[in-house]
């Protein structure tokens, strides 16, 4: 016998867009500003939670393991186990999942499951061959040696890199995530013009969440160490036209790539938790949940072509629940790349594709954009890569409700080559 599981409540922190130097915040106190809020407007005492799982993926060397340092900082107590899971992009949503997964089971009745990243904090690296330089003049065991030693120094080994741009490298193929999404663009010939009008919707949509206050029970405003308060997502560009749009250089591939810092993801600061709970405890402690979930799925894919997760992610989902298109209300797409979102929706529109790679009788079919994506999403506010996960089945949960709708599925790519998946229905 399973249970159901519902998810109850959740926030996060306004997404901070990097600019250069070190955000506000680590990855921990991130975790921590949108937590307390959470966890104060709870009807339960907050040792009542059974277990802490955080998504992360740039872990600081001073905040190892994060779910612990922000469990302990959170006051849940010496006695709560946490954990930190790590599956790039999907990390957040792994959190809910493995919490969903608990819950349904019987091991646990409340789980607090989150994602967090402070991608403005990603270290800066030396080259391989400044760390072989280093372990040598380490090792110089006389004058003599050392002077040796020093005849290899170069200047270039005093030029660190940074690690991001190595974190967002497949190691595999060795093409970095917007290089994965112009293959996309070439494959279902997704043009310059559309993967910018995709990006100017999501900050026109993104501002009008904004200025309509639908924002305003999930975004907790932060507070940093010299008194400035964060209120609001703030890489969205209300303003975001074709003309401007058209002006940035393709970043991947250029001269005739289609990707560019424009209709990408921006690199962000951010936190979301939420809270996964058994029925029990909804009716224990009078709780009103957002939504009950449903269902989840994973999938793998070339890492060439990881963008595509969402398609194999999702599409087993639907057909495991006996699902129409026309039934899921809302989707979430999380929005790597312009390219690579409007490469999903091509793809499931695609006979060929859908038979071939999703083993149906046909295509898909096509997503209405009215139901896509319906407040922005990572183009305008941002992609703290163990955060996203998290933030869109949130978001997925509040618009539900929002809108009155039934069902709903939050999906994302995931570098590396896979593809995760939440469906969700009204509770």
């Amino acid at each position: 016998m399973t249970r159901p599981v519902y998810l109850v409540d959740g926030a996060r922190t306004p997404f901070l867009k990097a600019r250069g130097t070190p955000g506000p915040f680590t990855p921990v106190d991130l975790a921590v500003e949108c937590g307390r809020p959470l966890l104060t407007r709870q009807p339960f005492d907050r040792r009542a939670l059974d277990l802490v799982i955080l998504g992360c993926v740039n872990v600081l060397q001073d905040e190892m393991n994060p779910a612990r340092v922000a469990a302990l900082r959170l006051g849940l107590g010496a006695d709560m186990v946490a954990f930190t899971m790590q599956i790039n992009c999907g990390s957040g949503m792994q959190s809910i999942d493995t919490a969903y997964r608990y819950v349904r089971d019987g091991s646990h009745d409340m789980i607090l499951a989150g994602g967090t990243e402070a991608l403005s904090h990603a270290p800066l690296v030396l080259r391989q061959s400044a760390v072989e330089w280093f372990g040598e003049m380490a090792q110089a065991k006389d004058i003599m040696d050392k002077a040796k030693a020093l005849t290899g120094l170069r200047p270039e080994f005093f030029k660190p890199i940074l690690g991001l741009e190595r974190g967002l490298t497949d190691p595999i193929t060795t093409l970095n995530m917007g290089q994965t999404a112009e293959i996309l663009a070439h494959r279902f010939g997704i043009d310059r013009t559309a993967a910018d009008t995709y990006a100017m919707q999501s900050h026109h949509r993104l501002a009008q969440a904004q200025k309509k206050n639908w924002l305003d029970d999930e975004v907790m405003p932060a507070f940093s160490k010299d008194g400035t308060v964060h209120e609001h997502d703030d890489g969205v560009r209300p303003d975001s036209d074709l003309d401007g749009l058209a002006k940035p250089k393709p970043a991947f591939e250029p001269p005739y790539g289609k990707v560019t810092a424009g209709n990408s993801s921006q690199i962000t600061d951010g936190a979301s938790w939420v809270i996964v709970a058994s029925e029990a405890a909804v009716e224990k402690y009078g709780l009103t949940p957002l939504a009950r979930i449903v269902d989840s799925q994973w999938a793998a894919l070339d890492p060439s072509v990881m963008g595509l997760g969402p398609v194999l992610a999702s599409t087993p989902i639907v057909a495991r629940h006996d699902l129409g298109l026309d039934d899921i209300d809302l989707w979430e797409i999380n929005e790597a790349f312009a390219a690579q979102v409007l490469a999903c929706l091509a793809a499931w529109e695609d006979d060929a594709f859908c038979r071939d790679v999703l083993e149906l009788d046909g295509a898909f079919g096509r997503i209405d954009r009215d139901r896509l994506n319906i407040d922005g999403g990572a183009i305008s506010l941002g992609h703290p890569v163990g955060t996203s996960g998290n933030r869109i089945v949130l978001h997925l949960a509040n618009a539900l409700k929002r809108r009155g709708k039934v069902r709903g599925i939050a999906t994302e790519c995931i570098g590396g080559g896979q593809g995760g998946a939440l469906l969700l229905e009204a509770a």
